[in-house]
């Protein structure tokens, strides 16, 4: 055999030997695959189900996996965000404290708040204010006012203006009506007898009002001025923006004094109504024939009443009555002490002249009464306490409509144990 034709031989066999394992990997690979699809398929027909429904519990289960990932990044981006805004809060916060001073640490009064990040503009109001020390008069000028809010659908106002004194508000004036305007020209003086003791603590109320015939008059804004204030060397007058109104008058109503006294032991709550001063007058004469009405409200209702004698004809009636309910200690805890003091009318409706009411949801003098009181068991505490308006208190209280009692049921010894 020649030597090209021995190295072609050769060749042969090394392609052939080549191509044998080339063909058992082919051959394994897919004896892998068959083996791994058989033991899927085992597996599936083990499985008491129908293919379909192996198929939607796994779908289920993973859109499950899913969700619970979705969940837990949420909740750490949103612990990121909480702690980096609590890092930036606490350094503007801190910013100011450098030990030269403390007003940064001081927190706003109430008043000092501001409720709304925007104001609503009401207009603005030109007035004159003139006093006569020898004749004791102060003389107020209404001139004009602009672009007053509109109150009305149409995009105007029926405005007019009232006026009167605090605290005393012996006379309330009113200016024409203008129809259908914003900027009315007034040019109305009203004149007050004030001597100049009472001017110097008198505030001066000028209310703008929308007119409607056949709703309520609507408050477009206000000015309040501390007559105390003023200089009255020469006559003032200027313009000023009209306010948001106030929500009550900080009028002065008189004041009462009444002792507080709790025995815990005895279930015992006794209330001294002592006497009263400077009361609103209520009667043409300028007088009242006051009354005192005490009552006790229990979770937001009317509970226990008692009232003392009347005095006729007097702003300063002296009463040193005393009145005793019978109050659990649990319940002294969910109790508010209300004490009016009303003016009695023998052919008319009563007159509320003010109230004033203590308990744990009350606030400045008379939660610290109150809290004097149950810290001090089984000793009279006695304070005086300014008057407020019917309709503050009775708006902080937001008492329940009492519902309807049956006079059965009335009669029956639980229901006067435990609401009489």
């Amino acid at each position: 055999m020649s030597k090209p034709s021995a190295m072609l031989g050769r060749g042969k066999a090394k392609l052939a030997v080549a191509a044998h394992p080339m063909l058992i990997i082919s051959t394994t690979s897919s004896h892998t695959r068959t083996t791994s699809g058989n033991f899927f398929d085992d597996l599936m027909n083990q499985i008491p189900l129908p293919r379909w429904a192996i198929y939607v519990i796994v779908a289920v289960g993973i859109l499950l996996i899913l969700l619970c990932c979705l969940c837990i990044c949420i909740k750490c981006c949103c612990k990121g965000k909480k702690k980096k805004k609590f890092q930036r809060d606490e350094q503007i916060n801190l910013k100011g404290v450098d030990g030269k001073t403390s007003t940064v640490l001081v927190q706003p009064d109430v008043v000092d708040v501001d409720y709304g990040s925007t104001k609503v503009y009401r207009g603005k109001l030109l007035y004159s204010l003139e006093y006569n020390a020898a004749l004791s008069e102060l003389t107020v000028g209404i001139k004009q006012a602009n672009n007053l809010k509109a109150m009305d659908l149409g995009g105007s106002s029926d405005p007019y203006v009232k006026l009167y004194i605090l605290p005393e508000k012996s006379k309330t004036y009113e200016t024409k009506v203008f129809k259908n305007t914003l900027s009315p020209v007034f040019n109305e003086q009203f004149t007050f007898q004030l001597p100049r003791s009472s001017l110097l603590k008198s505030t001066a109320v000028m209310k703008v009002f929308d007119f409607n015939r056949f709703t309520k008059h609507q408050v477009i804004g206000e000015l309040r001025l501390q007559l105390g204030d003023v200089d009255w060397n020469h006559v003032i007058e200027e313009w000023q923006d009209l306010a948001e109104p106030a929500k009550f008058e900080d009028e002065n109503l008189g004041e009462i004094c009444f002792s507080l006294r709790y025995v815990p032991t005895a279930n015992k709550l006794t209330v001294v109504i002592l006497e009263a001063k400077n009361l609103r007058s209520m009667d043409f004469g300028g007088s009242s024939d006051p009354y005192v009405k005490v009552q006790l409200t229990l979770d937001k209702r009317k509970w226990k009443k008692k009232t003392t004698s009347i005095k006729k004809k007097t702003l300063n009636p002296y009463f040193n009555e005393s009145f005793t309910f019978e109050v659990s200690f649990d319940q002294i805890q969910r109790v508010n002490l209300v004490v009016s003091v009303w003016d009695h009318d023998t052919v008319t409706r009563n007159d509320a002249i003010g109230k004033v009411f203590l308990g744990c949801n009350a606030s400045g003098n008379q939660l610290r009464h109150w809290a004097d009181m149950l810290s001090n068991p089984r000793r009279p505490v006695a304070q005086w306490h300014s008057l407020l308006s019917a309709e503050q208190v009775n708006s902080t209280l937001a008492l329940k409509k009492r519902i309807p009692v049956p006079n059965k049921v009335k009669e029956s010894p639980l229901f006067e144990k435990h609401f009489k």
